[in-house]
């Protein structure tokens, strides 16, 4: 039986997210849903509205022989703009915002040692990366219709101007980590 762990990622839009990091091998499961706020079982009603502080997070279960964390945080701050504070392109507000929920004391180090080393190779010209490192309280599971939204969605119009080209981007840039 194949170990596996997880890595919780906020990077702008969920549906996105999703669809980007389902494209690499190892990761067996991509699940939408909310991390970082202040209100048991939000809704994405309430979320959007920006009355639980929660951000659009994806869970990612991957299995570490195949895929490591540091791969994870490279596709991350890939297919996001982690300068940019409280959106992403065209969506804007608090739930949209750059983090990382780690999961234990060892995502946290990686995680902080990784941005400290995109900021000191200038990775984002003279800007600043914005996302937050916390520890993960609680992750919720988005509604239903949000789950794998980028696969059975493929003519939304959203999802070909925002979600393709990450898509594009991750089977380009990590060809060799991309599912066969």
């Amino acid at each position: 039986m194949t170990r596996t762990e997880r890595a919780t990622l906020a990077g702008g839009c969920f549906w996105c997210t999703e669809a980007a990091f389902k494209e690499l091998d190892g990761v067996s499961e991509v699940t939408s849903g909310y991390a970082g706020g202040h209100v048991e079982d939000p809704t994405y009603e309430a979320v959007c509205r920006g009355e639980t502080g929660h951000a659009e997070v994806v869970q990612v279960e991957y299995d570490p022989e195949t895929l490591g964390y540091e791969d994870l945080l490279q596709v991350f701050f890939t297919v996001h703009d982690p300068t940019q504070l409280n959106r992403q392109g065209p969506d804007v507000g608090t739930q949209y915002r750059s983090a990382i929920f780690t999961h234990d004391d060892d995502q946290q180090e990686t995680a902080e040692r990784f941005i400290d080393a995109l900021e000191a190779e200038g990775a984002y010209d003279e800007d600043e990366i914005v996302t937050e490192v916390e520890p993960l309280d609680t992750f919720y599971e988005a509604e239903e219709y949000h789950q794998d939204y980028y696969e059975k969605n493929p003519d939304d119009q959203y999802c070909s101007i925002q979600a393709e080209p990450k898509v594009k981007k991750v089977r380009e840039q990590f060809a060799e980590k991309v599912t066969q």
